[in-house]
Order: structure tokens, then C-alpha cells, then sequence
């Protein structure tokens, strides 16, 4: 079931307001709608009353003669209206339901108490002969159409079947169709209800997107913050919550930026001072007697050199403040492999990028010139493979080489960790060459990871986010 929900807060706040206000709108419609029905058949119910009403009063002011000369006339609308010296007993659908002790009581008022008045729910096919009209459903029908175009509802097969005595003793007998109470969907009323919903979800889109957009700046900023730590701080704005998340998130950067300055002033200001003490032995080293002796400690002052100057490459490499632009990356790895080529290695590239990727172009071109040397010294050859696609640049750097223990592929991006026989000093490099080779990766939102192939060596896949 929560797998159908959105995946985003937008998405499911949206969901939320508008099922409920969906809901609600219906809800409130079909009450509106009832009433409305009830109300329209009560409306209806009364005008039968006061037409049988009418009728009965206006019969009790006319002779015999008049009556059966005005009786044409009356009998129109689907009402139909006869006279008999005496009621008959036709089966009733209900005497006692609701809608024939209602005609009753409204009836009684009207014509008085004194007067007699049957009254009963009669179905089309037992009324009798002469109030029928043609058609078996000629009377349902006309009131019907009759009530249709007076806005009201439509009739059933069933009739009031009225008997009246009049003043002279002489009975009559009234067919008025019974009312059905429907409940329907009237087109203005529908129409008033859309615009109406379609108000409340566009006000509230509006106020989702109004909530949720500094959440998303907040998203996004994190986001940034991993590529570059000294980013522009985030926009203080929105409701209070909101600002105080921004407030925290902007002090947690400065904190953040403030170790790392610190963190690479002291390294830096280690490895330099490392130098003179460097210099200082080197000069005591030829003062010794003993070559092998001397040999050695030159050895190991050299290594400790070496690793200063790495030290402070890496540093640096950590402080830069390089802007990123456009980068050409198919130029960029053939001017490595031309390097490569220079010094007598072997360097084949496939594939190619469909357009210029956004990076810093120094950085990427110690990252990807780390992985070919690593490829080339430990693997005979490199074969560089690059994929591109919309959403991000992927550049496979791989060898022929040993390969690495597979618990070990992590352990080597540490800084100074080198993987004995194949990787020692001996070869070169003091192992940070991995290290700032994923640094820049992880600069620019993509990481670095290794792999051994299937059929040997080693795999470095950069992965660039576009």
C-alpha cells in the first residue's frame, strides 16, 4: 500500500488534501442533493393537493350539467377526473403508507373535515377503466413529461386515487400521479461543484509548493555541500521552521569549513616544517663513512621527501579553489594518452562523451591521470572506457595486472596504504594516489570504486554525475 504513495513530500501532501477535499465535495454534494430531492417531491406533493383541492371546490359550485361540460377540460396533465354514484373498492397498494396519510391529512385541511374523503395509492393497471386514459401508462407518463418541464421530478406507474363526496351527495373520483423522489445531478449544480474543487486543488498546489520549496533548497544545498564545501549559504527564508533548519544547516557549513581549513593548515604546516630536519640529515648523511650506511639513510630520507611532497600535493590538491567549466574529456584523456605515449606506455581508449562535461579540468586530469598510471605500473597497459548518458559520464580505467585481494579494494583508498608485492615503494608513490584520485571524484557528486575483472586485472569505474 505505501508503495502506491508518491515518493515525494510534495506528491503525497498533494494526495492527502485532495482525496480529503474530494471526499468532502462528494459528501456534501450527494447531502445537497438529497435535500434537494426531498424537497422537490414534497413541492410536488403539494401541488397535487392543491390541484385535487381545487378541483373538488370548484365542483361543489357547479350543477350536474356543468360538470360533465367542464370535465373535458379538467381531465389534462395526466390528471384525470370521473364521476360515480357510489365508489368502488379497488385493490390498494398502500391505504396506509406514508405518501397517502400525508395527501390525507394536507386534503382534510383543504376541503374541511366534515367532508369524506377516500384516499389510497393505486398502481396504473388498477385504476379503473375510466381514469386510466389511453395507454396503459398514459397517466404515469404525462406527469412525467408535465413535471419535467416544470423543473420537478418524474412520476411512477402508481397513482393517488382520490373519491370525494360532494355537496350534493354525488361522488368523485381523482387519479393524480404519484411523485417519485429521485435523486439526481443537476447540470449548474454539477458545474458549480467542479469550479468549486478545481479552485481548492489549484489554491492547494499552490500551497504545498509554497511549503515544500524550501525543503527542496534545503535538499538540494545538502546535495551541493558534498561537492563544494564553501557553496554560497543557504537563503534564510520561509516560515520560521524552515529558517531555523537553513540557520543550522548554514552554521553546520561554517563549522564544517572551519575544521577543514584548520584540519590542512596544521598537515601543511607539519609536513613543511618536516623539511628542514629533512635537509639537516641529509647533510649529516654525507658526512658518514660507511657507504652502505650512508646508502641507506639517503634511501630513507628520500622516502620521507617523497612523502612531504605528496603530503602537501594532497593538501593543496584539498584546498583549491578551481572554478568548474566546460571540460572536453575526449581531449583531455588523448592528451594523457599522448603523455602516456611519450614515455613508452601503452594507453587504448574507447568510446567517446556526446558533450562537454561541467568540472574543474585540472582536477579531473590528475584523477583520471592517477588511475592510468596506476593501470600502466601495476597492469602493463590501460584501457580506458567511456560511457556517456543523460544523467551521468562513466570512464572505466583497467589493467592486466594482479588484481586486489577483494577484502582489500576499500582499504586502498586510504591515504599512504600500499598492497604488498606488486604495489610497493619500490615502484613509486607513497599511496595517495587513489585517495585524491576518489577526493575529486567525490567532488564533483561522483565516486570512484574498483573491481576485478573477470578474466584478470583491475577495474577503476569514475562515475560523473551530468
Amino acid at each position: 500500500m505505501i508503495k502506491l504513495l508518491p515518493s515525494t513530500l510534495f506528491g503525497r501532501l498533494v494526495l492527502i488534501l485532495l482525496s480529503g477535499l474530494l471526499v468532502a465535495q462528494l459528501v456534501g454534494a450527494a447531502i445537497l442533493l438529497r435535500d434537494r430531492a426531498s424537497a422537490l417531491y414534497q413541492t410536488s406533493g403539494h401541488y397535487a393537493v392543491q390541484r385535487i383541492a381545487g378541483i373538488v371546490n370548484l365542483l361543489d359550485e357547479l350543477s350536474e350539467e356543468q360538470r360533465r361540460r367542464i370535465l373535458p377540460a379538467i381531465n389534462t396533465a395526466g390528471l384525470r377526473v370521473a364521476f360515480a354514484p357510489e365508489p368502488g373498492r379497488e385493490p390498494a397498494l398502500d391505504e396506509e403508507s406514508t405518501a397517502a396519510t400525508r395527501l390525507r391529512g394536507v386534503l382534510r385541511g383543504a376541503l374541511g373535515e366534515d367532508r369524506e374523503v377516500r384516499i389510497a395509492v393505486i398502481a396504473a393497471e388498477a385504476l379503473p377503466a375510466d381514469l386510466r386514459g389511453p395507454g396503459r401508462h398514459h397517466m404515469a407518463g404525462m406527469m412525467s413529461r408535465h413535471m419535467r418541464f416544470m423543473g420537478g421530478p418524474p412520476f411512477t406507474d402508481a397513482s393517488y386515487l382520490v373519491r370525494a363526496r360532494l355537496r350534493d351527495g354525488q361522488w368523485v373520483s381523482i387519479a393524480h400521479g404519484l411523485p417519485q423522489e429521485t435523486f439526481t445531478w443537476p447540470a449548474k449544480l454539477l458545474l458549480t461543484l467542479a469550479v468549486l474543487l478545481l479552485s481548492v486543488i489549484a489554491l492547494s498546489l499552490i500551497a504545498v509548493r509554497w511549503v515544500t520549496r524550501p525543503l527542496a533548497d534545503l535538499g538540494r544545498a545538502a546535495d551541493e555541500l558534498g561537492r563544494d564545501i564553501q557553496r554560497p549559504p543557504l537563503e534564510e527564508r520561509g516560515p520560521l521552521e524552515v529558517r531555523r533548519a537553513a540557520q543550522a544547516f548554514n552554521t553546520m557549513q561554517a563549522r564544517l569549513a572551519q575544521f577543514l581549513r584548520d584540519r590542512a593548515q596544521m598537515l601543511a604546516a607539519v609536513s613543511h616544517d618536516l623539511k628542514t630536519p629533512i635537509t639537516r640529515l641529509r647533510l649529516r648523511a654525507e658526512l658518514l663513512d660507511d657507504p652502505e650506511l650512508q646508502a641507506k639513510f639517503v634511501h630513507d630520507l628520500d622516502e620521507m621527501e617523497t612523502m612531504t611532497r605528496a603530503t602537501l600535493d594532497f593538501l593543496r590538491d584539498a584546498d583549491a579553489r578551481e572554478a568548474a567549466q566546460p571540460v572536453d574529456v575526449d581531449a583531455l584523456i588523448e592528451s594523457l594518452q599522448s603523455d602516456a605515449a611519450e614515455l613508452g606506455q601503452e594507453v587504448l581508449i574507447q568510446g567517446s562523451v556526446d558533450s562537454p562535461y561541467s568540472g574543474r579540468p585540472l582536477a579531473l586530469q590528475r584523477c583520471l591521470r592517477n588511475l592510468i598510471d596506476n593501470a600502466v605500473k601495476y597492469g602493463k597497459r590501460a584501457t580506458v572506457s567511456v560511457t556517456d548518458g543523460a544523467e551521468r559520464l562513466q570512464i572505466v580505467v583497467a589493467d592486466e595486472g594482479p588484481g586486489i585481494p577483494d577484502d582489500r579494494l576499500a582499504q586502498v583508498f586510504e591515504p599512504f596504504v600500499r598492497l604488498e608485492p606488486s604495489r610497493s615503494r619500490e615502484t613509486g608513490g607513497v599511496g595517495l594516489g587513489l585517495s585524491i584520485a576518489r577526493d575529486i571524484a567525490r567532488g564533483h557528486g561522483g565516486d570512484l570504486a574498483l573491481h576485478n575483472r573477470a578474466g584478470g586485472g583491475l577495474e577503476a569505474v569514475l562515475t560523473l554525475p551530468r
